[in-house]
């Protein structure tokens, strides 16, 4: 490890048990589509005026409802009926995934790639985790999905400490370190401090876990398949790794050797679930 990388890890070690890292703050709209779904009496119409106040989250929402995946049988056009169609916790974790978007963007040219370049690799890991979901366990797509999007939400203070420290901007191979190893602590505090659900404010620091065997099927091992998936046919270190002794894959009943991308259905069904968040 670089000395430089090294600085930079002990001070942001240093200012996450201090309080004094400046989290980022959900965007106001996912904020106030949490705080309504929280009221036990909340109708869609309630849900659906705080979403329509976003002009481009309200197209999102009514897309993913019309989206192959969801295989509406008529077309839906308005907001209210795709609430209706998806549901209020649906809708609100998706809208809240949809909204972090714009969380991934920065001011100076290189930090906005990587931004991009987190926020795109989310969006496919959550694409395969709605599929996966779906397929393989009886826990809720909707969760799942929002938790492979904020699975690697600790990137974003660090890109953002980048962004103001030229020395580590420039040099990739210590930021990218000092990502790989700080980002799943960031990653929870962050989640907790949104107030997310526990299951899902535990993944950040998890799904690296390969060792890691809960006594039942959860979202952490969604992600962490669906991370791996991801990177199948590629060079990366991921691949090396002997899959069968992964926990997670027996727990989702998915057989190690299988390529999901070579089942036509759950190709499919993952193109629509990535063109879906994008």
């Amino acid at each position: 490890m670089s000395k430089l990388a090294e600085k930079v890890q002990q001070e942001l070690i240093h200012a996450i048990e201090n309080d004094e890292l400046v989290l980022p703050t959900l965007p106001e709209v996912a904020l106030k589509v949490r705080e309504a779904a929280e009221d036990p009496d909340v109708g869609i119409p309630q849900i659906s005026k705080v979403i329509g106040n976003d002009a481009a989250l309200t197209a999102r929402i009514i897309k993913v409802v019309n989206s192959p995946l969801l295989r509406s049988n008529k077309e839906i056009t308005d907001l209210q009926m795709a609430v209706s169609r998806l549901g209020i916790n649906y809708t609100c974790n998706l809208a809240t995934g949809l909204a972090m978007e714009q969380m991934f963007q920065a001011t100076s040219d290189v930090v906005d790639r990587k931004m991009r370049e987190v926020w795109n690799k989310s969006t496919e890991i959550a694409g395969i985790c709605h599929v996966l979901c779906r397929h393989y366990t009886r826990l809720m797509p909707d969760q799942a999905t929002l938790a492979g999007l904020v699975h690697q939400i600790g990137v974003l203070p660090i890109l953002t400490y980048a962004e103001e420290h030229n020395e580590l901007l420039a040099d990739s191979i210590s930021l990218n370190h000092v990502i790989e190893q700080i980002h799943p602590i960031i990653g929870d505090k962050i989640l907790r401090t949104w107030e997310f659900p526990e299951p899902i404010a535990i993944v950040p620091s998890q799904y690296l876990d390969f060792t890691r065997d809960s006594a039942k099927v959860d979202y952490v091992d969604i992600v962490q398949v669906a991370t791996l998936q991801s990177y199948l046919g590629s060079e990366h270190p991921y691949t090396q790794l002997d899959w069968s002794k992964v926990p997670a894959f027996a727990k989702l009943g998915l057989d190690p050797q299988v390529d999901m991308q070579a089942d036509e259905d759950l190709s499919a069904a993952m193109e629509a679930a990535m063109s879906m968040l994008q």
